[in-house]
């Protein structure tokens, strides 16, 4: 019986040894975030430079000048119906006459160099393209105003998103503080209960009772920073610049 006391008193002390070490350690690591605050830029300013960031808005923009630019050219599509043509002739022109008034019969042939040219205008009128015109120009119109509306859908997108990001981020800090500050009282605690354990005013059972929650802080203020980091990094990563610190 007398064996198994000093035991688990001998484990007792280097829990204690080792959870004294790993305080200090632990005071050291946290020390870039303890007693800061993250000073976030307003809403606005990191919407905006989420909206300018964006790819897929960039993409849906792009999208839109394709569509106007087909719509352009769908309103001038009647104009290929329509041209010029020139013919221009350059050589010898032979000329060949007969005169025949019944008592003589005469031939001559003249041969001369000469220049011509011809200009016109010509203008056709197909059946398909008429009476397909109008729903042509419709449907690149459509073309635009979808294009148009999937950029403000991904605009909103952008918007809901950054909003649930930036408030999540927020959150997240609060209740980094709150452990923060449950993790600092109950190192406090802590270290009055080892004290106390040392002296034989607290029992075995209690020391490690306490020493249990105060494990259980350390997971807590850990998980806490981790959720805080990734949410901070994830809305910085969106807006395109890293948030300063103030302390």
């Amino acid at each position: 019986m007398n064996k198994s006391f000093n035991l688990l008193c001998a484990f007792c002390l280097f829990v204690v040894s080792f959870n004294t070490v790993i305080a200090q350690n632990k005071e050291s690591d946290d020390i870039s975030l303890k007693g800061t605050e993250f000073k976030f830029p307003p809403l606005e300013v990191v919407i905006d430079s989420a909206l300018k960031k964006s790819a897929m808005l960039a993409f849906r923009k792009n999208h839109i000048g394709v569509t106007e630019s087909t719509l352009a050219s769908e309103r001038i599509y009647w104009t290929r119906n329509l041209g010029i043509q020139a013919d221009s002739r350059y050589g010898n022109l032979s000329n060949f006459a007969m005169n025949d008034d019944g008592a003589t019969n005469t031939a001559a042939l003249t041969i001369a160099r000469q220049f011509n040219y011809s200009v016109g205008v010509y203008l056709k009128f197909p059946v398909f393209d008429v009476l397909n015109r109008k729903n042509q120009i419709k449907l690149a119109t459509l073309e635009v105003e979808e294009a148009k509306n999937m950029a403000e859908f991904t605009k909103e997108e952008i918007r809901q998103t950054v909003i649930r990001l930036y408030q999540d981020l927020i959150l997240k800090q609060k209740l980094l503080q709150i452990r923060s500050r449950s993790l600092g009282d109950g190192r406090v605690n802590m270290e009055m209960v080892e004290k106390e354990f040392r002296n034989g005013i607290v029992p075995i059972s209690e020391y490690v009772r306490i020493t249990g929650m105060s494990a259980n802080l350390e997971a807590d203020y850990e998980t806490a920073k981790s959720e805080f980091i990734t949410a901070k990094q994830l809305l910085e990563d969106m807006a395109g610049f890293v948030f300063e610190l103030k302390k």
